[in-house]
């Protein structure tokens, strides 16, 4: 690629903050929950970069003749990789996409096609705009991405703290998961934490019902702790994991959780699935929860708990019946229940309409264009017979 800036390159990066900052020289933008990307577009050659630096076009190629018919000639911008589904933005989607079957990948493109969402240019014919300072680049992206059309989208952007605000709590439903704030000024960093992220931060008290050990100390360390919520009929339901300790506190919880291991898998919640792994196990078949390419080298079998200890847990985002990211430990709850700990308790955003919410990206106060409005249906390939599962989010995977 003849360009000012050839692939791979790092991208500028975010610093947590906890609140939307206020007075002159901000520009606000939505945070897309997807896969951070970067592309290049040299005439026809289109490079697609993941954060991390590895090429990511094999696993979107729906986007290649969209992004040839929409950028200039010559280009470099920086974005996200989304896909919008029923309930809107679908990061399991996006996952899905990682894998090594080509048919696979063509039959997830047409089925849940993919949307690029470009916030930065770097690069534009022959000049290197990672000196401009942020309002300059985005006047430039403004004018370069001016006639382009789904699924190609230009993120909305506005110096109003009060529609910043507004997005924060309106865009949850969709799938954005919080505001990015820019300074006006700054010029693109590679590798630093330039930009402000401020993410939604909430609480839960979960059930402790299992723990997986740490790499470097099984049956010494715990690495993370399995939770779970109960739904209205009462069967309790994995939800995410509380994995951030010292290495103190994990040899601290291998003692202090002893003795719930004691008979914890007769009438556990999750037996069947654990009788399920041991089995799988011994006959040599990979089932969920143990290692795969996602997290090659990870021991992912779990040590079930008497389901008594409930705990305080920080929360994001919840996607589905989940919680996006893993969670934060608060403190232990004695004074609760593990029967009380249900999805009733969590502050849930309606889902919102992705077409409503994305439209007129000129208009500061509105947002994106709609994006691919893909097929819900995206089952995973055949896989062969298994023993019968638990129901889904029932077990710790």
């Amino acid at each position: 690629m003849a360009l000012p800036l050839r692939p791979p390159i790092e991208p500028m990066l975010c610093k947590l903050a906890t609140a939307i900052p206020r007075g002159d020289g901000w520009s606000y933008e939505p945070k897309w929950d997807g896969f951070r990307a970067l592309v290049f577009r040299d005439g026809d050659d289109v490079a697609i970069q993941s954060r991390d630096g590895k090429p990511l076009e094999r696993y979107f190629p729906e986007l290649l003749a969209p992004l040839r018919a929409a950028l200039p000639p010559r280009i470099v911008l920086d974005g996200e990789l989304v896909i919008v589904g029923a309930r809107g933005l679908d990061f399991d989607a996006m996952l899905l996409r990682i894998h090594p079957a080509r048919t696979r990948i063509e039959r997830l493109a047409r089925e849940t096609p993919a949307a690029y969402v470009a916030w930065d240019v770097l690069a534009e014919g022959d000049d290197d705009l990672r000196g401009l300072p942020q309002r300059d680049r985005r006047a430039r992206l403004e004018r370069a991405l001016a006639a382009a059309a789904p699924p190609v989208l230009v993120t909305p952007s506005t110096r109003d703290p009060a529609v910043a605000d507004d997005w924060f709590r309106r865009f949850e439903g969709a799938g954005f998961d919080g505001v990015i704030a820019k300074p006006d000024a700054a010029t693109y960093q590679p590798g630093k934490r330039v930009m402000l992220k401020i993410k939604h931060a909430r609480t839960a008290d979960c059930v402790v019902a299992g723990f997986r050990w740490h790499k470097d100390g099984p049956g010494t360390l715990v690495g993370s702790l399995l939770l779970g919520l109960y739904d209205d009929e009462g069967a309790l339901h994995h939800v995410g994991i509380c994995a951030a300790f010292t290495r103190a506190v994990r040899a601290q919880l291998a003692r202090e959780l002893a003795p719930l291991r004691e008979g914890a898998r007769e009438g556990h919640p999750w037996r069947a699935w654990a009788d399920w792994q041991d089995e799988a196990a011994a006959a040599g078949q990979r089932v969920p929860g143990a290692t795969s390419r996602w997290n090659r080298g990870k021991d992912l079998g779990w040590e079930p708990l008497r389901v008594e200890r409930v705990c305080e847990v920080g929360y994001d985002h919840l996607q589905g019946d989940r919680f996006r990211h893993a969670t934060q430990f608060v403190r232990w709850r004695p004074d609760r229940a593990p029967a009380d700990c249900r999805y009733a308790q969590l502050e849930v955003t309606p889902p919102a309409e992705l077409a409503a919410i994305m439209t007129r990206p000129s208009d500061p106060s509105a947002a994106p264009p709609a994006a691919h409005a893909p097929a819900t249906d995206r089952s995973p390939d055949p896989a062969p017979p298994a023993p019968a599962a638990p129901p889904r989010g029932s077990r710790p995977g």
